[in-house]
């Protein structure tokens, strides 16, 4: 059963505290490994650890066009609508969020500026395991073909039989993915990493998974770009006593159904809430398909805080930065001020989670674990690099150069003053 604790009367540390999935030493080390069996022997590796891990014995890593055109065949038309809707509300979304460069010419014969560069290739990690997510694959492809991106790559792991989940690859054709490979786990991300004999190295890896995957990402970062290191998922509702209990239990088990170390918190300023609350999780989670998960990640991650009033929920909200932030108040576009760390808001009673996971637009791909205090979801900027110029005529170098020689010799480095200075002697 969920726990109940009153602001003020508890611990802060049982307030704030968490369910975090930590790397232990030992899947760190056994990570390593993988990554370095995969740098030195290359689809081998990948081939020996997908009969490991995946327990599947594949002849080919890459999926073909024959098995892409089938599982749009067998999803059906209206599946393949929905997917078309989702698509185009996130791609509408993603849209705004394209930067342009910028040229600063100025009068003195100085030229700054600023280009936005799209990365020439992008790897999509798509979970499999205990779920499949088409979601995430809209999610993380289409940011990336807005921004421009030359080449988007996909691995997700195969199921036992060999193939993937057709929902998957059914939106990575809506999406626009250009190749996808059956792979799951740290070898997955070696690949994407560093490049075999069929997997091209990318540029930057994004997408969420496991702990082997997240620990995966963190090795190879430095040698290809990250988006974040994920964390259980995790869901956060602020509600006053007007909200309906229902409503607000369903919306705390759509998370708590991810992972057992998913975390589920309700902050209300209404015990008879809270008690409501309660007692809908107890009906409700033996009627979910992963009540198993649910029900640990309840009894062991979730609570509902009483606080004295909304204010104050808003102030534990910041402290926690949750992923997921639903604000279930009256009025709540006032309130929207106060949030200072969340990765993503769902405003009013009629607008779950869920609807942000799917089909709304903003992103799915969110900070975790208090990492919204200084990240940001997923988007366009996460597929450009900006790189920066700058051009000075002969007579505004020369200008210059007693500033810049005076700076340079403030640090001890005279090549940089005699470099700068050059430039006056013709």
């Amino acid at each position: 059963m969920i726990k109940i604790l009153k602001y003020g009367e508890v611990p802060d540390k049982e307030i704030f505290a968490r369910g975090v999935e930590a790397s232990a030493p030992q899947v760190s080390a056994a990570v390593a490994e993988i990554i370095n069996d995969v740098r030195q022997n290359g689809d081998a590796a990948l081939f020996k650890y997908e009969e490991k891990f995946d327990r599947v014995k594949l002849n080919a890593l890459e999926v073909t066009p024959e098995e892409r055109e089938q599982a749009a065949e067998a999803v059906g038309p209206e599946f393949m609508a929905l997917l078309e809707r989702a698509a185009a509300n996130i791609r509408r979304f993603h849209q705004r969020q394209v930067r342009e460069g910028f040229i600063l010419a100025e009068e003195d014969g100085r030229v700054l500026g600023q280009r936005v560069i799209p990365l020439e290739r992008v790897g999509l990690y798509v979970p499999g395991g205990t779920a499949a997510y088409p979601s995430t694959v809209l999610m993380d492809t289409i940011p990336a073909r807005v921004a421009g991106c030359g080449t988007v790559v996909m691995v997700t792991p195969p199921r036992r039989d060999g193939t993937l989940t057709p929902a998957v690859l059914a939106a990575a054709g809506v999406a626009g993915v250009d190749r996808i490979f059956k792979l799951g786990g740290a070898q997955a991300v070696a690949a994407l990493a560093f490049g075999t004999e069929i997997v091209p190295r990318v540029d930057k890896i994004v997408g969420p998974g496991n702990v082997y995957v997240a620990e995966a990402k963190r090795q190879v970062f430095g040698a290809v770009a990250i988006d974040m290191i994920a964390g259980p998922s995790e869901i956060l509702i602020v509600a006053d006593g007007k909200s309906n209990a229902r409503w607000l239990a369903a919306d705390l088990l759509s998370q708590a159904e991810h992972d057992k170390m998913a975390s589920a918190v309700l902050v209300t300023d209404s015990a008879e809430l809270a008690q409501a609350v309660s007692a809908e999780l107890e009906a409700q989670i033996p009627q979910l398909d992963r009540a198993d998960i649910a029900r640990v990640s309840i009894d062991d991650n979730g609570k509902i805080i009483l606080v004295e009033d909304i204010a104050q929920a808003l102030d534990i909200s910041n402290a926690l930065a949750p992923e997921h932030l639903e604000l279930c108040v009256d009025e709540p576009f006032a309130w929207l001020g106060r949030v200072r760390h969340a990765g993503s808001v769902f405003l009013g009673r009629h607008c779950p989670e869920a609807l942000g996971d799917y089909y709304a637009g903003p992103n799915h791909t969110l900070p975790t674990s208090g990492t919204a205090r200084f990240s940001s979801p997923l988007s366009v900027d996460d597929f450009v690099k900006k790189s920066q110029y700058t051009y000075y005529t002969p007579e505004a170098m020369r200008r210059a150069a007693p500033d810049v020689a005076a700076f340079a010799r403030a640090e001890g480095l005279t090549g940089h003053a005699k470099s700068a200075l050059a430039r006056m002697e013709g």
